[in-house]
C-alpha cells in the first residue's frame, strides 16, 4: 500500500533548479548491497560503499522527491541543492530504523514517519466496517499531511508537494474506500458462479468445487505483482495440500494471448486449477466482483458463499492464520 503514498508524491515533485549542490552520506547497518541508488523520473545517482562502509557523494538536483533503492527496499527522500544530509538506518528494520542529521533533516524525518504511519493506517482499515469509519480514519491520516503543509518552518516547496499530495491520496483513498465497502457487503453471500476453460481440458464451473474451500487468484501473465505472488501460491498449495480447500487461478489475459497463457502455466509448473475467462475484464465473474486491478484474491466458502471478497495474498502471513482456523 505504501506504492499508493509514494506513486502520488512523485507526481508532484517539483521540478526547479538551484545554483548548490546537494551533500548527502548514508551509514548502513546490515545493508543488502554495497551500492545504493537516489534516482526520480530523469535522475539517478549511484552511491558506492567506502572500506568503512560508508556512502557519500555531493551532486546537483532539482527539488524535489526521490527514491533512495538500496537493491532490496526503498524509501524516499526530499532533496534540494544546499542540503547537508547524513542518513543512518539498519536494513534489517528498514523503515523503522531510519534517521536524518542536518540540513533537510525535518523534510525527510517526516516522511520517514509517513511511511511508518501509511503501513499502521492501512491495517487499520480492516477496522473499518463502512463508509463512515473508512472517512474518519482518511481524514486523520491525511491530517498530517495538510498539517505540516501549513508549517512554515519547513521549506515551501515541500510544503507545496505536500498540499497537493494531500489532495490527491485523499481523493484515492475514499475511491479506494468505496470499493472495500462494496467487497465487504458481498460476504457471506452467494458468490458470482464462473464456467471457464480449464488448462488440463474442458470447463470447469464454481460449482465443481462444492463443500470445499475455493481460494481464487485472478491475474495476467503480464501482471508483475501477479508473478511475484506465484512462489508464494504455491508454497500455500503444498501446505494445505489434501485439506478441504481448492486453489483455482482465473487469467484475464486477452484472447490473443491465450497460447502465451498455456505456455507460462505449463513452463512455471503452476499448480492448482488453472482457468482462462471467456472475455477477460468483462467476463461475468470479474465484474460482479468489481476487480479492475490485480493480483486480486477470494475466498469462498463450501457452502457458496464470500468468505472474504477481497481476502489476503499468499504473500501475507494473516492468509495462513486465517486458513489454518477455518481448516483445523
Amino acid at each position: 500500500m505504501k506504492k499508493i503514498f509514494l506513486l502520488v508524491f512523485f507526481t508532484v515533485a517539483g521540478v526547479y533548479a538551484q545554483a548548490d549542490k546537494v551533500k548527502f552520506a548514508a551509514q548502513i547497518q546490515n545493508r543488502n548491497s554495497d551500492s545504493i541508488v537516489i534516482r526520480s523520473r530523469g535522475f539517478s545517482k549511484i552511491l558506492k560503499a567506502d572500506k568503512k562502509g560508508k556512502f557519500a557523494d555531493t551532486f546537483e538536483v532539482q527539488p524535489g522527491l526521490y527514491q533512495l533503492f538500496d537493491g532490496t527496499e526503498s524509501t524516499t527522500l526530499y532533496l534540494k541543492n544546499g542540503y547537508d544530509l547524513s542518513l543512518t538506518m539498519d536494513a534489517k528494520q528498514f523503515d523503522e530504523s531510519i534517521k536524518y542529521k542536518g540540513k533537510g533533516e525535518k523534510e525527510n524525518n517526516f516522511l520517514a514517519k509517513k511511511a511508518l504511519d501509511s503501513e499502521t493506517f492501512f491495517n487499520s482499515l480492516d477496522s473499518a466496517q463502512d463508509v463512515a469509519g473508512f472517512t474518519a480514519l482518511i481524514d486523520g491520516y491525511v491530517k498530517k499531511s495538510e498539517t505540516a503543509a501549513a508549517d512554515t518552518t519547513l521549506d515551501e516547496n515541500f510544503r507545496t508537494i505536500l498540499k497537493a499530495q494531500a489532495q490527491q491520496e485523499k481523493q484515492q483513498l475514499n475511491a479506494m474506500a468505496q470499493k472495500v465497502v462494496a467487497n465487504k457487503k458481498m460476504n457471506g453471500n452467494a458468490s458470482p458462479a464462473f464456467n471457464y476453460e480449464n488448462f488440463k481440458g474442458g470447463t470447469t464451473k464454481l460449482e465443481d468445487f462444492k463443500g470445499k474451500y475455493v481460494y481464487v487468484d485472478v491475474w495476467a501473465t503480464w501482471c508483475g505483482p501477479c508473478r511475484q505472488e506465484i512462489p508464494f501460491l504455491q508454497k500455500v498449495e503444498e501446505k494445505y495440500h489434501g485439506k478441504n480447500i481448492v486453489f483455482t487461478s482465473i487469467s484475464v489475459d486477452e484472447d490473443k494471448d491465450h497460447d502465451k497463457w498455456k505456455k507460462m502455466v505449463s513452463d512455471k509448473s503452476l499448480g492448482g486449477v488453472q482457468l482462462f475467462a471467456d472475455k477477460n475484464w468483462k467476463s461475468d465473474f470479474i465484474t460482479a466482483y468489481g476487480i479492475n486491478s490485480i493480483p486480486r484474491f477470494i475466498l469462498i466458502g463450501p457452502d457458496g458463499k464470500v468468505v472474504d471478497a477481497d481476502a489476503k495474498r499468499p504473500s501475507d502471513p494473516a492468509l495462513q492464520a486465517q486458513l489454518d482456523k477455518l481448516l483445523k
